[in-house]
């Protein structure tokens, strides 16, 4: 299989929808651009925050590419102790004809290490490492305000390809005994993506330092069309003062149901 994802079609998919949420007025939102900041946020709180105000703009799909694997664990926190800067995401789902939440809706995320590898499939970008066929890979149900957080690291990159986390959003599946779940509908197939400048100090700590492929910039990638939060793009805040302390990442995703 190719290391570079495909593209999926350019054109929407359905009525299908991402909320745009920042903390800007209505005029800004209907602009569909999505904000990062280095400023640090309150150590009360870790995660991004998710604005009262939103718009809902169409979004297409993007592809599920070559590496996901089914029946991954349900957890908050899918890091497993990889090296690489915290990465806190909030995500919020909705419906996208009443921007009503979800609740109970499984967010299930995947991306490779700071190596640029995957669990299950690690050696494909060129680095040796254990590979346990789980790490960075799981997700959670979103609670009755259709909010989903994640701990995770800030993932690397891998030959052809921006930093990126792979997603999907599924209802009405089943919880399993051994944590994980089976089962339900699949209702959006999607990428994160983050802001260059951030991902480009990022890339200079030693962590991420020590991947030998050439970075891929996000205006250079064969997938993200520039469509800001309506494709993906992250809200980014700085946990602390200095990179390492890593961010927090937020967005929300409407969804069409049934």
């Amino acid at each position: 299989m190719s290391m570079t994802d495909k593209s999926a079609n350019s054109s929407p998919v359905g009525r299908r929808t991402v909320l745009l949420a920042t903390g800007a007025t209505a005029a800004t939102l209907a602009v569909g651009v999505a904000a990062s900041t280095d400023a640090p946020t309150s150590q009360a709180d870790n995660t991004a925050p998710v604005a009262a105000a939103a718009v809902c703009t169409l979004t297409k799909e993007m592809t599920e590419g070559p590496y996901y694997l089914d029946g991954q664990y349900v957890r908050a926190d899918i890091s497993e102790g990889k090296s690489g800067i915290p990465l806190k995401l909030t995500l919020t789902v909705v419906d996208d004809d009443t921007c009503a939440p979800l609740n109970k809706a499984l967010v299930e995320i995947w991306h490779c290490d700071a190596l640029g590898e995957y669990s299950g499939f690690v050696g494909n970008n060129g680095h040796n490492e254990p590979d346990n066929g789980t790490f960075l890979r799981g997700g959670v149900l979103t609670d009755a305000s259709g909010v989903a957080k994640i701990t995770t690291i800030y993932p690397g990159w891998y030959r052809g390809r921006c930093l990126h986390i792979h997603i999907k959003v599924h209802t009405n599946v089943t919880l399993t005994s051994d944590g994980s779940f089976t089962g339900g509908q699949e209702l959006h197939t999607g990428q994160l993506f983050f802001d260059e400048t951030i991902t480009a100090k990022v890339a200079r700590l030693s962590q991420y330092a020590v991947n030998t492929v050439p970075r891929t910039a996000l205006a250079q990638d064969s997938i993200y069309d520039g469509g800001g939060a309506r494709s993906g793009l992250l809200t980014l805040t700085a946990l602390g003062s200095t990179t390492s302390a890593g961010y927090a990442g937020a967005l929300t995703l409407g969804v069409e149901q049934g």
